[in-house]
């Protein structure tokens, strides 16, 4: 596996590259251009500038978080193939630049929600967190206005102005997709690029809904095991998979993340690793990746990763705000870096006892 980092860009990461690189045993970079709108074309030189420039900081693009995808697409409306077209000759400039993996989602309106970006923790630390009984109270038109607030100044990723300011459109577009129509959409999307895909060896993750249950009625289609294969068997391609995000699919606790990952041997490209610990049926808190600090076990979960063969990116996904750093929520630099350590620590000691074992046998 390649142990990533996040990394929105210069422009709009509080954390540097070179602190990046002085994380132990960090060498990829997953990354996006922050700016493009979904939909929009990618132009050759500004893939090639982001590129050049976590390789002269040492690292390599070992995949793209995300190249968005228009909400024409996933409403199946008319002007999808105008879109289709665009995102396929972004892949094609992505391939050409060297790069080979695409986390995607396909959430409808709001690519993930939470009630809190920063609740206290009783050590001190801050987290977000999911309460359904808070996000019910809601009014979806006013809940963009609540994130921004909690957001410290920077853009949330999945909640760019441009198009939450345009929820009730948004809406309107969703009216009478139910998730036959959303998931018929997915498959004729995945149809479209699998050639692109195919000619250039690119993987393209899906990320499953966050959180994996309906939120403001929209429908969710990547939410258990079950509905994750249904699509992989829709579309029957190599390059057709997922990106495992423990915290999406950990936060409905019936979810079996080390069972999951086994029936999906081959089909994972991509892998979040957090932990989250339940509080009671739809409320919960994220947590630090040591599997004692929340509801997950990571160690089981990161075995699992290795018998299944995964030798692909993996990243630690939120962390907590701790030692006063301020950043995204979720993305800061501290403990995201215990993350990495964390989990670099469980695959070496995974790998370790799977040779012991096998020298044993000999």
């Amino acid at each position: 596996m390649q142990m990533t980092m996040r990394w929105f860009g210069s422009k709009y990461d509080s954390v540097t590259l070179p602190q990046i690189r002085q994380v132990p045993g960090v060498t990829g970079i997953v990354t996006t251009l922050y700016g493009k709108k979904p939909g929009e074309l990618w132009e050759e030189e500004a893939i090639l500038a982001i590129k050049q420039e976590v390789e002269a900081a040492g690292l390599k693009i070992a995949g793209i978080e995300s190249v968005n995808i228009h909400d024409a697409i996933k409403t199946g409306h008319p002007d999808r193939e105008e879109y289709i077209k665009n995102y396929i000759t972004t892949l094609e400039r992505l391939g050409k630049a060297d790069i080979h993996m695409v986390c995607y989602n396909f959430m409808p309106v709001f690519d993930w929600t939470r009630s809190n970006l920063a609740k206290m923790r009783s050590d001190g630390s801050t987290v977000m967190s999911y309460d359904q009984s808070i996000i019910d109270k809601i009014d979806p038109n006013d809940i963009s206005s609540a994130m921004e607030s909690q957001a410290n100044g920077y853009l949330l990723p999945g909640w760019e102005p441009e198009r939450i300011g345009k929820l009730k459109e948004l809406f309107a577009m969703y009216k009478g997709i139910d998730e036959q129509k959303l998931f018929d959409n997915l498959v004729y999307f995945l149809e479209k690029i699998m050639p692109v895909c195919d000619a250039y060896d690119i993987n393209m993750a899906i990320h499953p809904d966050d959180p994996p249950w309906s939120v403001f009625g929209l429908p969710r289609i990547v939410t258990s095991k079950e509905k994750i294969l249904k699509f992989i068997k829709a579309v029957d391609n190599p390059h057709n998979g997922v990106t495992l995000c423990t915290g999406s699919l950990g936060s409905n606790p019936k979810n079996d993340i080390p069972a999951i990952i086994h029936a999906l041997k081959g089909h994972i490209h991509f892998a979040h690793l957090r932990n989250l610990k339940h509080e009671s049926p739809g409320v919960l808190e994220e947590a630090a990746h040591l599997s004692s600090d929340g509801s997950l076990d990571m160690y089981a979960i990161t075995k699992a990763l290795y018998d299944a063969g995964f030798d692909g990116p993996i990243r630690p996904d939120h962390g907590r705000a701790i030692w006063g750093e301020v950043s995204m929520p979720g993305y800061g630099l501290y403990d995201r870096a215990l993350g990495c350590a964390y989990l670099n620590g469980l695959w070496e000691a995974i790998a370790k006892a799977h040779c012991a074992a096998q020298c044993a046998q000999c």
